[in-house]
């Protein structure tokens, strides 16, 4: 067994309750420090300690990494050895970060997958038409349109559905209070749809819609796991005759595409779908420009 590696268990423990990432952000960037210092004990330079690591290894150990590795995976990488460097530097362990000023190669930038608003309408009808076709419960009918009517109809990420208590809706409102990345609350509008879903499949099923009983749930009132919603999802869309490698996040990207192209606004499409920085909201502008921009080729005469 290799011996331990130094702050490292103190640095997920920071990651975890002081700033409040994902578990899958706390577990990444372990995996990017334990890789970084097995890397640096293959070159025959690890001394144990993390200040002695200088700009010229970091750039060594990076160019070897990225014989193996996309450029994506390179920048996370990075990502988590910056934060790591950060917290030593806040501890003082080190005085310096060699990561500072690092420039990495750039990421292509691909379009995010979308569904289009009639390709959407058939996935969201799927579980009902199922059901009456008697190819699906009417529990697991009601609940699989109630959870895709939420992902797309809120903008919600698959976890944030899963988390999602009947206190968070505020059916006079219609609105949903959702714990979001960072542990950030956001409130996302539900529109009359979902609302009627969610009524629906309260009332069919004589459920418990106590307060901090999951909205989406299975059978026996527990709580849906992400996986769960993934595995129905295909279902669903294998009846609509519609790509499988469509996941619940897509569907948040079919949303934000969906409010674009309808003339929303990109600020309050950012405030909807929880996004920290309005770049990353930006993407979506790509897809309606594209989508114009094929339009046009098709249809004009000097395209």
């Amino acid at each position: 067994m290799s011996d331990p590696i130094p702050h490292l268990d103190q640095f997920a423990e920071h990651l975890a309750h002081e700033r409040r990432v994902s578990p899958y952000t706390v577990r990444n960037y372990k995996t990017a420090v334990e890789s970084f210092v097995e890397g640096i004990k293959d070159s025959g330079k690890w001394t144990g300690d993390f200040g002695a690591i200088t700009s010229l290894q970091v750039r060594a150990y990076l160019i070897e990494s990225g014989r193996a590795k996309a450029r994506r995976t390179l920048h996370n990488q990075v990502s988590g050895l910056r934060a790591f460097y950060l917290y030593l530097r806040r501890e003082g362990v080190v005085a310096s970060n060699p990561f500072t000023g690092l420039i990495l190669p750039k990421l292509d930038k691909p379009l995010p997958k979308f569904l289009t608003e009639s390709q959407m309408r058939d996935l969201l009808n799927a579980p009902i038409l199922l059901w009456k076709d008697g190819q699906l419960g009417a529990f697991e009918a009601f609940r699989d349109a109630l959870a895709l009517e939420l992902l797309y109809g809120g903008g919600l990420r698959v976890s944030e559905l899963c988390a999602l208590n009947h206190g968070q809706v505020d059916p006079g409102q219609g609105v949903a209070r959702v714990l979001g990345k960072g542990q950030k609350v956001r409130l996302c509008p539900l529109g009359p749809v979902a609302l009627q879903c969610l009524k629906t499949f309260v009332q069919r099923f004589d459920l418990e819609a106590a307060h901090d009983a999951p909205v989406v749930c299975t059978r026996r009132g527990r709580r849906m796991e992400p996986r769960q919603i993934q595995k129905s999802l295909k279902t669903h869309l294998a009846a609509a005759e519609l790509p499988l490698d469509m996941t619940p996040h897509k569907l948040r990207h079919s949303f934000a595409t969906h409010m674009l192209d309808q003339g929303a606004d990109l600020r309050a499409v950012q405030e909807l779908l929880g996004h920290a920085n309005l770049s990353t909201t930006q993407i979506y502008t790509h897809v309606s420009i594209a989508r114009l921009k094929e339009a046009h080729k098709q249809a004009h005469p000097r395209a």
